[in-house]
Parts: C-alpha cells; structure tokens; sequence
C-alpha cells in the first residue's frame, strides 16, 4: 500500500484508533495488516484517515474525517491545528482532562516496558494559565523565505507562518515578534520572563555579514544576534521564593511559567535536605536547584552544581553569589566524572535533556559507597527517564514515589518526576502511588557531616562573577 494511488490520489483509509502511542498519534491497523500511526485522532475513534508516508512495517497518517467522535474530542482553539498544518501542538483536539490521562497511561507505559515496573502516577495541573493556553515563557520561531516566522509542520521543512501562538504566554505575545519581518533569519527565538524580554535571531548563511541588528526590527526588546548581544545585555530575569535569577539567551530555563517553583519545590520536598548535606545537583542550567537547595542545606552544608553549557555555567555563578555553600563547576555528567570527582553526596538531582543520563551513569551512581540517601531524576521525557531508573532497579534500588505534571499542554509531552533510594521499600519494593512528594522520609543513612573531605566533591574555587 502506497502513500499515493495510481492516480495520484492520496490513499485513505478508515480506520477504528486505539491507544496513543509515543510521537501524539493514535494506533490502528491498516487492511494490510501493518501499524498507522494516525495523528488528529482521539483513542476509540472511527476515522478516514489520510496516508502521509509509508515505511515498510508501519504508516503515518491524518485523520482527515471524524466518522464516529470521541466524547473527549474538543474543537481546537487555534486555526492552525489540524492535518497538515503546524506541527508544534498534538493534541489542541483533546479536552485538557483527557490530555491529562493520556499522558497518564504514556506514562505507566513506559515504565512497564522498559524499567519492568507498575506505577501509578497522575497528572498535575501546574499554576498558571487554566486551559491549556498562554503557558509558554519561550518560543521559538522557524523563518520562511519571506522573513515571516512561524512553525514546521509535523516532519516537514515547509513553514507555517503564525502572527499569533495560543500556547505562548502574555509576555512573549507582547514582544510582538511574529507580525514583524526577520530578512535573512534562519530561526528567532523569544524569551520573556517577568524582568525583561529578548529576541535569539540565528542568521542563515550568507545573511547580512555585518551582524549589527539595524536590518533586523526594532521591538523594543533585547536582541541577541548569532550570540552576541546587539540590544541590551542579553540575558533576562526571573524570581523563584525572593531569589532572582538571571538566564542569558540560549541558557536552559523551564518552558513553562509555572514549572520553576512548581518542580524545584517539588524536589526539595520530596528529597527533604537537611542542614549539613551534601547535595549534587547534575545539569544544573543556570542554578536554579542549587539556589533553592542551599537554603536548606544552610552554611555548613554544600551544594555541587554541575553544567557543561559555559552560557549557563556563567549564569550559575552570577546566580550562586553570595552563596559560598554551592560550588558551580563546568563539567559534563559522565560515568568518570561520577566515579572519580563527585565525591560522596548524601542526595543527588538529575534534570537532564530529553537523552537522559544514560545507563552507565546511572550505574556509576549505584556503585557509590556509601550511597546517596536519596536521588531525586527529573525528565521531560519517559523513554530515557524508564530506561534510565531501570538501571538502578537492576542495581537494587526502589522508585519511592513518582510524579507527573503537566508542564506542555496541548502536546503529548510530560514531565516526571522520580524519586530512588538504595534498597528494597517497607512496602514490598512497589511504587507508591502518591499525589505529593511533601509526606515522604526517606532517612538520613551514613553521616558524612563529621568529614568534610569524603563530602566535599570537586574543591574548586568560585571564578568571578562576570559583569
């Protein structure tokens, strides 16, 4: 069965939907026998379904016709969803509650087929914006040959240009930057927080040499132009619990308005530091953890933030001043790096990008004597965070507690939060199925307070804070 007929029609088929799969599309056979991976459609649907490309064990497709309507479908608020449109949000047809159980069941999925594992986990509305929209601090723009931005179609080069995004918040809204024209950008990136707003313009090649922002337009932002600033300083501001915190564009920084708060007390919570730890907080970004963190640990404890970007190492260390309990250190997060200058940490955060952290460095981590109290893994993305916790599984540790909260809504997108300790639980070594982090004691095993030198990781000396 090919994508295109004879006659150059396109082939559609109809087709009954089952569960979502990874990627935002719905299941379903095709008369052939092979998987269609149906896009637009909710599970338990009948649809005429669009074939869009063929593989030889499985098809994509739109589905183009609502033959028999699930009750948890929704009219999309934004006109461009929808078959072959933009590709940014998946699920703009669902109702948000069911978002919310679909990402429930990717979830629990995951966990079963790559960790071995039953859990269960509900998804947690995050504070902000009630209905699925105007939750975005960042956004990020492709350019088309005009110089309008907008956004990819799903698995295509081709732009649809937007002069508005639902999913963007208020502020990013006012920076107005897709009813401007962007000659010779290649992508344009906005980020705006609180205190302050700027434009990351990526030129494509050959544009303009002179990178001097005057052909660009003026919106009364800050630009920053191939990463050099060219209006303003180049970096932003947010608060988070009185601390502010300063992100220099291209520095990582929780896409949703309110995941900041929401996920570092969430950890702090469930990790429950106490005065005189050593907490390692790996791919720290620009700080924001450690921060947080040293407020519990107070003066006697130690917080190791490690990052390999030297933009967000940097922010780190403006945002860490006057806090000579954390120490930022610019490294990458690798087996070796584990086993030979982390030290000995009494709790450990991993909050890394979508590839997780890889089961060797999470083995490195298992073998540490004695071992961390506690390891609180942050992900936005199951696969590699299952793949990733099964490692420790295997190693003899527990998960205690896992949480689900929805920081991307309208897409299939979640973040999770795990929480590990050493040994099989009281209860059996089964997850617990909890709501909240707030109510879990995990101990406080070996003290290592009484030497510092054990504890203390990498003894590197603050550089200074650049201007």
């Amino acid at each position: 069965m090919a994508a295109v007929a004879d006659d150059g029609e396109a082939v559609e088929l109809e087709v009954e939907v089952g569960g979502m799969a990874a990627g935002g599309g719905c299941v379903a056979r095709a008369p052939d026998g092979r998987v269609v991976f149906v896009r637009h459609a909710v599970p338990g649907e009948r649809v005429r379904a669009r074939v869009t490309e063929e593989a030889s064990r499985f098809l994509r497709a739109d589905a183009v016709e609502v033959l028999d309507a699930s009750p948890d479908r929704a009219q999309p608020p934004c006109p461009h969803a929808g078959p072959g449109r933009c590709g940014g949000c998946d699920w703009q047809h669902v109702r948000l509650e069911a978002q919310r159980r679909l990402k429930q069941d990717l979830v629990a999925a995951q966990l079963r087929h790559l960790a071995g594992t039953d859990a269960d986990v509900r998804v947690e509305e995050v504070p902000g914006p009630v209905d699925g929209l105007a939750w975005r601090s960042r956004a990020r723009f492709a350019v088309d040959q005009s110089g309008r931005l907008g956004f990819h179609l799903y698995r295509s080069h081709q732009v649809e240009p937007v002069t508005q995004c639902l999913v963007a918040s208020a502020q990013v809204e006012a920076v107005g930057a897709e009813r401007a024209r962007w000659p010779g950008a290649k992508e344009v990136e906005v980020l705006a927080l609180s205190r302050g707003a700027l434009c990351r313009v990526e030129m494509g090649s050959g544009a303009f040499p002179a990178v001097d922002g005057r052909h660009l337009p003026g919106l009364g932002c800050g630009l920053v132009v191939d990463g050099q600033p060219v209006r303003g300083t180049g970096w932003v501001e947010e608060q988070v619990e009185g601390r502010r915190f300063r992100v220099t564009a291209g520095s990582f920084w929780q896409v949703h308005v309110g995941a900041p708060r929401t996920l570092a007390l969430a950890v702090i919570d469930g990790l429950v530091p106490q005065p005189g730890d050593f907490v390692a907080d790996l791919y720290a970004g620009v700080g924001l953890m450690a921060v947080l963190l040293a407020g519990r640990v107070g003066p006697t404890g130690r917080v190791l933030a490690v990052e390999r970007s030297p933009r967000a190492h940097r922010d780190s260390v403006a945002n860490t001043a006057g806090l000579p309990q954390v120490r930022p250190v610019l490294a990458s997060v690798t087996p070796r790096f584990v086993s030979a200058d982390l030290g000995h940490p009494d709790l450990v955060v991993l909050d890394p990008a979508r590839r997780g952290a890889g089961t060797a460095t999470m083995a490195a981590l298992a073998r540490l004597r004695p071992p961390p109290r506690a390891v609180a893994y942050l992900s936005c993305y199951p696969a590699t965070f299952a793949r990733d916790v099964s490692e420790l599984l295997r190693q003899g540790w527990s998960l205690q507690a896992l949480r689900a909260f929805d920081l991307f809504p309208m897409t299939e997108h979640v973040e999770v939060l795990g929480l590990l300790v050493p040994g099989p639980l009281a209860t059996g070594g089964r997850a617990l199925p909890v709501e909240g982090c707030a109510a879990l004691s995990f101990g406080r095993g070996p003290d290592r307070r009484a030497d510092p030198d054990r504890r203390a990781g990498l003894a590197l000396c603050r550089p200074p804070v650049p201007s």
